[in-house]
């Protein structure tokens, strides 16, 4: 039972909830990874595949398909870019053109069978793809790039030619770009810039721009992928690479939609692994799915939300604008890993410090105060007037002679600090252009990660353009928000992967003993009834009330006595779900006369409202605690969602609940918990005691391997109100509602 476990959480929790029965796996620990090709207990891969790219990227032979050198003619442009590009990459270029005998001079073959060699890409610059694909596999062509519209983003006809080209796709062997791409894959990356790479994923080219850009501030870019319409390749097979690229320091996503979540979850945790920063601007609304009205569970967590967490638990930095995505993807890619995570401030102005501080302060970073003997030293060459606890605040004048340089040497070495924050908010020269070379000077000498804001509106100004941008180790924003957003994902980056633990080395491979019983209480395409609810529950050892189903008043009475007083009784019917509404529920009854009349009422009011039951519930009257509800829904790309929150009757008012998706381990499931605005309630408020919170994460862990292993065949599950008990006294599921595919 759920409640034999009280007090301290015992070391084997995970192993003994997650498996409910089930021995752990061997070889399924921190550190060991499982075997490539590995499935989980519901048949889905435990692993990304990690599509060989580098043919494509660099190919040794391109072909053009529907090459052109007429002046005035689309493809005659494209054609000239992919001719410039192979020459940079090093590629053969073989024209493909019915009717020319050369293109740009280089000789023309009439068909893709006819070419003179195997290639590895084609370009195919047609207005309809679909009929050269089982052509480039006949020539075992490695990859393929479309660059036609008119597919799924024009509607359902559209969508419809876009699944007969996937599925020619799917037959042929060869890995398709596009359709509905574009040429950003072939831009001309500057090979002069030295340091970790950027590589880029977008599904709308244009949105890469800003990031492409980058590279004239002395940020490096590796590759840019422009996904398109994704009919094969997608942005989970550019990140799995990316991740297994030594240049690559940080990817960077633009993405309007997702193909498929399993594939972009098993290829964020291969970043993971890899330690590689995945940022990620996520526009647009998924659909979810219908959902039965009757669900709390369903209420509480819309589809952004499930992308949000699903995001958060394996490492993905989600930013909100395309000014984020550069500056988070260029500080992950360029900072080494922090050595602490305090961060200092130091500015010319006190006004200014103090105003930074008090953002990144709010924004949850951690600024130590300086420890006396640290502050002593600063007073060496600061007036003792100012501040330097944190913020730093030297009054201008030092920055303009030797001792700026002592100073940021001197917080540069106190072992708290990991990140120095200078904020300019304008030049002031020759003060600033003093200040912006000591910056570089000391980032150069120093393992620790030297940000500057540089406020000016102009941007020309030589200690901006010459100096900080000239640096390689020190990192320039434009903005305070966007300095403080980067070195918050930095830094939680780091403390994400350094402990990282991939919740699929740990999802289960076979099914529990539980599932074999549960299976037989599925009814599909039906509600459950509540009592046959809380026996799914019972099968999967979360702990129900005491109880039994009753067909008579007589009975009532009988179970009351066996059940023991005060009991609460209610009607148990396959489509009831909100009972407490129709009066359906009696709380506290105490003697034989009143089950005899409470049974009675609610069998009247059945009748009356129409609804058929297969009797009525006599339950154990369970103590006071705090009322959680934690469920499990569909997510249109993700599958199976666990959400836990704030239960009881006013649970869609609260609106207070946290999301996850499955396989996850027990310090997500306390994360969850984490993330709640009421999380107090569960420390105790009022003089309460605290709650068994340890009993609260075995339930959502074993609700979370319900549903790993009912998979599709559970529609929906709902615990509302599960009853968490003081700590030491477990939870208790007072009512359910089960749905079945």
């Amino acid at each position: 039972m759920l409640g034999s476990t009280h007090g301290t959480l015992t070391t084997d929790l995970r192993a003994r909830v997650v498996a409910c029965g089930e021995q752990p796996r061997p070889g399924a620990v921190h550190g060991t990874a499982a075997a490539e090709g590995d499935l989980d207990v519901s048949g889905r891969p435990l692993h990304a595949p990690v599509p060989d790219l580098d043919r494509f990227f660099r190919p040794e032979s391109l072909a053009v398909v529907g090459a052109s050198d007429a002046e005035g003619r689309p493809n005659t442009g494209i054609t000239r870019q992919l001719i410039a590009w192979a020459e940079r990459v090093g590629a053969r270029v073989h024209p493909v053109h019915p009717t020319r005998e050369s293109v740009f001079g280089l000789p023309c073959s009439a068909s893709v069978a006819d070419l003179p060699e195997q290639v590895d890409l084609a370009v195919l610059l047609v207005g309809d793809p679909l009929p050269l694909i089982d052509e480039l596999a006949e020539a075992k062509v490695k990859f393929a790039v479309a660059f036609a519209s008119g597919f799924a983003e024009t509607g359902e006809d559209g969508a419809a030619a876009q699944e007969r080209l996937a599925a020619a796709v799917r037959r042929s062997g060869v890995r398709l770009l596009g359709p509905n791409t574009n040429l950003n894959a072939f831009e001309r990356f500057r090979d002069d810039l030295e340091g970790p790479a950027i590589a880029l994923i977008t599904q709308s080219g244009h949105q890469g721009r800003p990031l492409f850009a980058l590279q004239e501030l002395g940020i490096r870019l590796s590759h840019w992928a422009p996904t398109g319409n994704e009919a094969d390749l997608e942005a989970a097979d550019f990140i799995s690479y990316f991740a297994e690229r030594p240049e690559v320091g940080a990817v960077a996503c633009y993405l309007e939609g997702l193909k498929d979540g399993r594939s972009f979850l098993l290829a964020a945790d291969r970043a993971a692994r890899a330690r590689v920063p995945v940022v990620a601007v996520k526009v647009g609304r998924t659909e979810t799915g219908a959902r039965t009205a009757a669900s709390h569970t369903g209420k509480l967590t819309g589809a952004d939300q499930v992308v949000d967490a699903a995001m958060r638990q394996y490492g993905v930095i989600r930013v909100d604008g395309l000014d984020e995505l550069q500056d988070t993807s260029a500080l992950l890619a360029r900072a080494r890993p922090p050595v602490a995570d305090g961060v200092v401030v130091y500015s010319i102005s006190g006004g200014t410090g103090a105003h930074f501080a008090d953002l990144a302060t709010a924004a949850g970073l951690t600024l130590p105060t300086l420890s006396e003997a640290k502050q002593a030293e600063l007073h060496e060459w600061i007036p003792p007037y100012l501040n330097v606890a944190n913020p730093v605040d030297n009054g201008g004048h030092p920055v303009g002679d030797w001792r700026g340089r002592k100073i940021i040497d001197a917080i540069l070495a106190d072992p708290a600090v990991g990140v120095l924050i200078c904020p300019i908010t304008g030049p002031f020269p020759p003060m600033s252009d003093q200040l912006a070379r000591d910056l570089v000077e000391a980032a150069e000498e120093s393992d620790k990660l030297v940000c500057v804001v540089w406020g000016s509106p102009v941007g020309t100004e030589a200690a901006y353009r010459e100096t900080l941008l000239g640096s390689s180790r020190v990192v320039t924003f434009r903005t305070f928000a966007n300095c403080i957003g980067a070195v918050r994902a930095h830094l939680a980056h780091h403390r994400f992967t350094s402990s990282y633990r991939s919740p699929f080395d740990e999802a289960p491979r076979v099914p529990s003993p539980s599932f074999r019983k549960a299976q037989a209480l599925m009814r599909p395409g039906r509600q459950l009834s509540e009592h046959a609810a809380k026996q799914l529950l019972r099968a999967y050892g979360i702990r129900v009330p005491r109880e039994q189903l009753v067909t008579s008043a007589a009975a009532a009475v009988r179970a009351a006595g066996q059940v023991g007083y005060p009991v609460v009784m209610k009607a148990s019917g396959t489509h009831l779900a909100h009972k407490t509404e129709l009066g359906l529920v009696k709380v506290g009854l105490t003697s034989a006369s009143q089950v005899r009349d409470a049974y009675r009422e609610l069998t009247d009011i059945a009748r009356y409202e129409g609804v058929e039951l297969d009797g009525v519930l006599v339950c154990q009257m369970v103590a006071r605690g705090v009322e959680m509800v934690v469920g499990v829904t569909h997510d249109a790309l993700f599958g199976p969602t666990v959400t836990v929150g704030l239960g009881g009757v006013l649970v869609e008012v609260l609106g207070d609940a946290a999301v996850r998706v499955p396989p996850f381990g027990e310090e997500q499931a306390r994360d969850m918990l984490g993330e709640l605005r009421g999380r107090a309630l569960l420390e105790g408020v009022r003089g309460g005691p605290p709650v068994d919170v340890d009993a609260l994460v075995e339930v959502v862990l074993r609700v979370q391997r319900m549903a790993l292993e009912l998979g599709g065949d559970l529609a929906e599950l709902d615990i509302n109100p599960l009853m968490v008990l003081p700590r030491g006294q477990g939870a208790v599921a007072l009512d359910a509602l089960v749905v079945c595919s």
